[in-house]
């Protein structure tokens, strides 16, 4: 029988149907390459999930549940080396910020130490440095436009990573600044290009001339950490950084489709040929990848996975398939892009570290076209095949790989309310994604997976791979959450969720090891409540049932949620805390509350001094 439109809409979001696939879910016990059984404590009607909710009142401050302690662990300015610059908002430099922590802090990775181990207390950190704020960064809240050439140069070393050694005693984290693996990563530290556009001429640039060695990386949103101990970083909104006419480029139409804009969003061009589109149009094509760095060595070189495709990023996330091959999920970040899933050729080796470096090297990448009957057809973003010909202005899979959005365009694939963090639950091996918003689709754009016009509020979307195997080229997939507010009729909350607990743009996302899904949120103050994170059961009676953990300072929003392996501790980014005001008066001064400095962006370490595991 034929299903309509608005039948197979409603389908998606039936109840019955969530409830359904949880059940299959659950009983699927381990499926190929999860290493875990899928848990059960929701299947019997106990949830893991004891916590007490918090409200959703904006506050100052940071709030959790009582029975848990929140410890700020780094601060934007604190000094990464035993002999660094203290902290001055008065007197900053470039000179000093490199030895600093650096500014709104995102995506965050706990690599254990020693490597290979599962060492909950003592590890590296990696902190993406996403983007800057002028008007709470510096005195005057000067425009991010009109920043003086110091100024720039500060702000420019302000962004892209850093990596600490940390280690839990006393009942606290501490940093370790005398380690001998403590590194800034900015917008000036050499990289290498490689996959298949390492050495396009497209890349030939005033600081590459050879299309392999470049420069930097920026823009740094969510990430992820590879089962070989690397960190994938995620360049997003690159193009802010850019500036000038580029009309006569013959780049024009990729850096059109990319979302370049003449007028400037920063300072950088002002002071920088490099970032000026009227001098150096290609400089852009060498930002928008993931880049792989490797923390445990300190003298590495980071490379950008070209093969992973170029879009704004928010970030990738690895899962390694029952064969051994890599699988890589992505977003592309913005209204109407796309969903994006790499498999590897080569297989991982779990003894050979050496031998996985370069794994990412070598495969398919693919976009996601979301069919009315449930399900997602995975489609190659490959050379010569289908539109991606020469006629179509691809010479190569350089070409298809520099102009990915370009290439899934023309394959049809689905146009989604931005495709943010995607993650692979461990206990159950499907696969989940957080569609933050979209409120330019309009009535005439609808489509079964972005079921809701002027979509202010975003989704969650949850996909299966049959009998476990990512590298299959359909999936399952289904509506998991339509958010927003909890008396909204279009929304599909847990009839037991709490009058406070509803949640609205779902941005970042972590599992604990029992499969809980822990969610933030960026937007959730346009609703008039806090941004924080959520927490759910992916199955059985409490499947889909938020329940609210964390409430974040006004003005800010959570990232980079992450657990160390025996689930004891979470950390968690509070970024741009007091957006929207000023450096003098700032609408929060946390996490100092000092009047004499202004609100900082700063990790969160989150864990409970009874040592039980977080959530319980």
């Amino acid at each position: 029988m034929a299903v309509s439109f608005a039948e197979m809409v409603q389908r998606r979001l039936s109840r019955r149907e969530f409830l359904k696939a949880g059940t299959a879910l659950a009983a699927a016990a381990a499926l190929p390459g999860c290493g875990k059984t899928a848990p059960t404590l929701a299947a019997s009607g106990k949830s893991a999930l004891t916590f007490t909710e918090q409200s959703a009142e904006m506050t100052t401050q940071l709030e959790v549940p009582p029975g848990y302690q929140a410890q700020v662990l780094l601060k934007w300015g604190e000094p990464l080396w035993a002999d660094g610059p203290a902290f001055d908002p008065q007197q900053q430099s470039a000179e000093k910020q490199q030895l600093q922590f650096g500014f709104n802090n995102d995506f965050i990775g706990f690599l254990p130490l020693p490597l290979g181990s599962s060492n909950s207390e003592h590890g590296l950190l990696v902190v993406n440095h996403e983007y800057t704020n002028s008007a709470t960064m510096w005195p005057g809240s000067p425009p991010d436009t009109k920043l003086d050439k110091a100024q720039t140069d500060t702000d420019i070393v302000a962004h892209g990573l850093s990596v600490v050694e940390i280690r839990y005693q006393n009942g606290q984290w501490q940093q370790i600044k005398n380690s001998a693996y403590t590194r800034r990563i900015t917008p000036l530290t050499p990289m290498q290009i490689s996959g298949p556009a390492a050495g396009s001429s497209r890349l030939k640039t005033a600081i590459s001339a050879d299309a392999v060695h470049t420069l930097g990386t920026y823009g740094n949103c969510a990430g992820g950490v590879t089962p070989w101990g690397t960190v994938l970083t995620g360049e997003e909104n690159i193009d802010a950084m850019f500036a000038g006419d580029y009309s006569q480029s013959s780049e024009y139409d990729s850096l059109k489709r990319f979302g370049m804009e003449v007028q400037p969003q920063k300072s950088w061009a002002r002071h920088y040929p490099r970032w000026d589109l009227s001098q150096q149009p290609n400089e852009s094509l060498h930002m928008g990848w993931i880049v792989e760095i490797d923390p445990y060595d300190p003298n590495s070189t980071p490379k950008k996975r070209t093969l992973l495709g170029r879009f704004k990023h928010e970030g990738a996330n690895v899962f390694i398939n029952a064969d051994g091959r890599v699988v890589a999920y992505m977003g592309d970040d913005q209204k109407f892009e796309y969903l994006y899933k790499f498999v590897s050729s080569g297989r991982y080796q779990p003894d050979n570290r050496a031998a996985n470096l370069d794994l990412l090297d070598s495969g398919t990448l693919y976009c996601a076209r979301f069919d009315a009957d449930g399900t997602v057809d995975w489609l190659p973003l490959q050379f010569g095949e289908g539109p991606l010909q020469a006629a179509n202005g691809f010479h190569s899979q350089a070409d298809v790989l520099i102009d990915t959005r370009k290439a899934a365009d023309l394959l049809g694939a689905t146009p989604m309310d931005r495709p943010e963090d995607v993650e692979v639950n461990p206990a159950n091996g499907a696969v989940y994604v957080m569609l933050t918003k979209n409120a330019d689709r309009t009535d005439k754009q609808l489509n079964p997976v972005n079921p809701r016009a002027r979509n202010k509020a975003g989704q969650i979307v949850e996909l299966v791979p049959p009998k476990g195997d990512h590298t299959q080229n359909s999936f399952a997939w289904e509506l998991f959450l339509l958010a927003g507010r909890r008396d909204d009729p279009s929304t599909n909350y847990h009839p037991a969720t709490a009058v406070s607990s509803w949640i609205a743009c779902p941005d970042n996302c972590a599992f604990d090891s029992q499969g809980h899904l822990w969610v933030t949120s960026d937007g959730a103050e346009d609703f008039g409540i806090a941004e924080g994170v959520w927490a759910t059961e992916v199955s059985g009676p409490d499947r889909a049932l938020m329940r609210r953990f964390l409430r974040s300072p006004v003005g800010s929003e959570v990232c980079g949620p992450f657990f160390t392996p025996d689930d004891k501790h979470f950390f968690c980014s509070i970024q741009h805390p007091g957006s929207g005001s000023s450096f003098e008066q700032p609408s929060t001064r946390w996490p100092d509350f000092d009047a004499t400095l202004p609100p900082r962006p700063a990790v969160v370490v989150i864990n409970r001094p009874d040592g039980k595991v977080v959530g319980s």
